[in-house]
């Protein structure tokens, strides 16, 4: 009986991956598994699929897949940020990261040097414009900040060596490929963030393709250079998730949940959700109708536990806030862009 010793190999590094948690090891991350710049093996079946797909659903020829795939390698540092990002810290660590008097005092000038603009943008997509710009300020600090990671080279690294989101990266792979074709762009050129994302929005490849839009009087979408497409494509992504105008975004209510079915919502997560009737009668709180009637979720916000005896601030989320956690899936994220907004607002 013949063995294929490679086979064997790989099963037996599986299970001794899986026995570590048991012998009271901890997994080697995804990172511990590389070495820089490492080139990443194209004859493997996963990238043949891939060139398949691309050749037949997006007309690459396979010269131009040659070109674009030579010499990929892996970038280690996008698999150590994958694995420490921002949002798993506390709120009273995450927030001042960017509510910072610099980003708000930009803010104000932004929402001034922009106002007619804003005003189209507001009326076109009814989304409140402190929202958009704060968005805009947290992502890329106004567009100054967009990134310096190869995006062609981290799509790659994340979808050959980070197996927890392989099928995403792959998918956002060919998203990325096929809007640099549409638009003309070499892909090799583009700049952006450890996990893909680039431009002033901050846009994954997925979300480029649905959500942004051309605002400037011609048909390029363009995040990069064009202030009109980056404000209305941001607006255009909110507005999705049935944003109201001036609606409430959050409602404060209190430090301890009086209910386990708020307990519970809480826990859910972002997906948690509990009537606005039942928030109003257990907290007794004196919060803001929801717009149509739609249920709230329930979030914590740690608390400086040096600055205060409570552990959380506990607040009802309406529809508003849900739409932000949907551009983000962190409630931390959709609190910071809300509180920068009242900040540019006041």
């Amino acid at each position: 009986m013949l063995f294929n010793t490679s086979r064997l190999l790989t099963i037996a590094l599986v299970l001794l991956l899986c026995s570590l948690p048991a012998m009271g090891i901890a997994k080697p991350k995804a990172a511990d598994l590389v070495t820089d710049g490492q080139t990443i093996d194209l004859q493997q079946e996963k990238y043949q699929k891939l060139f398949k797909e691309l050749e037949e659903k997006h007309q690459f020829t396979p010269e131009e897949l040659a070109q674009i795939f030579k010499g990929q390698s892996i970038s280690k540092r996008v698999l150590e940020l994958m694995d420490k990002q921002w949002e798993s810290r506390p709120y009273y660590e995450y927030s001042p990261l960017f509510i910072t008097a610099k980003n708000i005092l930009a803010g104000k000038l932004k929402l001034k040097q922009h106002e007619k603009l804003l005003d189209r943008v507001e009326k076109e997509y009814g989304v409140d414009r402190e929202i958009v710009v704060a968005i805009w300020g947290i992502e890329t600090r106004y567009g100054i900040r967009q990134g310096s990671f190869n995006v062609l080279r981290t799509l790659n690294t994340l979808f050959d060596a980070y197996p927890r989101r392989a099928s995403f990266f792959r998918t956002q792979l060919v998203h990325f490929l096929a809007l640099c074709k549409e638009n003309n762009i070499d892909p090799h050129t583009v700049k952006g963030s450890y996990a893909g994302a680039f431009g002033q929005t901050q846009f994954i490849p997925s979300s480029f393709s649905a959500y942004a839009v051309s605002f400037d009087g011609n048909s390029q979408r363009d995040v990069w250079n064009s202030t009109p497409d980056v404000l209305a494509s941001i607006a255009n992504y909110i507005k999705q998730y049935h944003w109201t105008l001036h609606g409430p975004i959050y409602a404060d209510i209190g430090h301890e949940l009086k209910d386990k079915r708020l307990t519970a919502a809480k826990k859910k997560g972002r997906k948690g959700r509990v009537s606005w009737q039942l928030v109003h009668d257990v907290q007794k709180a004196d919060i803001p109708a929801s717009p149509a009637n739609r249920d709230l979720s329930i979030v914590g916000l740690e608390l400086d536990p040096k600055k205060s005896k409570y552990e959380f601030r506990y607040i009802a989320a309406y529809t508003n806030f849900q739409a932000i956690t949907e551009w983000n899936h962190s409630n931390r994220y959709a609190m910071a862009v809300t509180e920068l907004a009242e900040a540019l607002k006041r």
